[in-house]
């Protein structure tokens, strides 16, 4: 099992995870739906059947590409850890769980859950055609909120659309800063990226823009939703940790990438959902 974590890098689950649960307590908390312990399990239980599934088909897509980059030399698949068969088998059971899983939430969920599926899987092909790769990474991150709501209410919003699309564009952004490690491997290897095809100022100014939308999104569900002053305190946060993070990667020193993706990221996206879920608290039960 510890290999397998290795293989599909776990700990990164702490992007996506945490806006699942705002999408989750959002369906909880602003419709009749009420709260159900086992539905969360099975949501979280999507969330690491899908995540599973896409970073091991990615693993195992990439795994002679990671074999000629120094940079990945060392991932599970090309230094031997675990087999490409292996690895195959590991994303179908998981693909197997997730619409299994799926099945016991609801119609809409089930029904939807091979599209899911596809567009997460997808993704592992996209470099090798198009510069747009980083959205369609961000496109698959962004159906947790919206995924979880759908899971409690069986239907769609406008409130958890924008979180979606929060996701999507503060994942392109960080991916594409992600991506500057590789520019030149990428160009020598005829792969698609934004910083091998518009350079690192430019990827850096188109991340900076969604970054933006990104900010917006999260800004925008004030109109339709009363907050206490705990989610505009993670509205700030959030905002912070998006500045920063352009802060410590510059076109002529990209040294802190990993630190930029990982740690502001990661820091990101747990206080803001912490943030969130204490203004549900405060809001619901002493009336804040």
């Amino acid at each position: 099992m510890k290999k397998y974590f290795s293989l599909v890098l776990f700990a990164h689950s702490i992007f996506a995870l945490p806006f699942a649960m705002i999408g989750f307590f959002l369906g909880v908390t602003t419709t009749p739906n009420p709260f159900n312990w086992l539905l969360l399990v099975l949501v979280l239980l999507c969330m690491v059947f899908a995540r599973n599934a896409a970073m091991a088909f990615n693993r195992y897509l990439d795994r002679e590409i990671d074999a000629k980059n120094p940079r990945t030399l060392m991932r599970d698949i090309p230094a031997g850890k675990v087999s490409a068969n292996e690895a195959l088998i590991f994303v179908i059971i998981n693909c197997i769980l997730f619409v299994v899983a799926t099945a016991f939430i609801n119609n809409l969920c089930f029904y939807l859950s091979p599209v899911a599926l596809f567009v997460v899987l997808f993704y592992s092909y996209t470099k090798r055609f198009t510069a747009l790769c980083h959205l369609v990474l961000g496109l698959g991150l962004s159906l947790a909120p919206i995924g979880a709501y759908i899971a409690v209410t069986g239907a769609f919003n406008i409130v958890p659309v924008l979180y979606s699309l929060a996701v999507l564009f503060w994942v392109s952004g960080f991916d594409i800063i992600y991506a500057l490690q590789d520019e030149e491997f990428d160009k020598g290897e005829q792969l698609h990226s934004i910083p091998s095809a518009l350079g690192r100022k430019n990827a850096l100014r188109l991340s900076e823009v969604l970054h933006f939308f990104s900010v917006l999104c999260v800004i925008l569900p004030i109109l339709f939703t009363s907050f206490s002053w705990a989610y505009y305190f993670g509205v700030a946060f959030f905002c912070s940790m998006l500045i920063y993070q352009h802060l410590l990667v510059k076109p002529n020193d990209i040294s802190k990438v990993n630190r930029a993706f990982a740690t502001t990221n990661g820091f990101a996206s747990v206080i803001f959902a912490v943030c969130f879920l204490l203004d549900t608290l405060l809001r619901t039960y002493f009336k804040f």
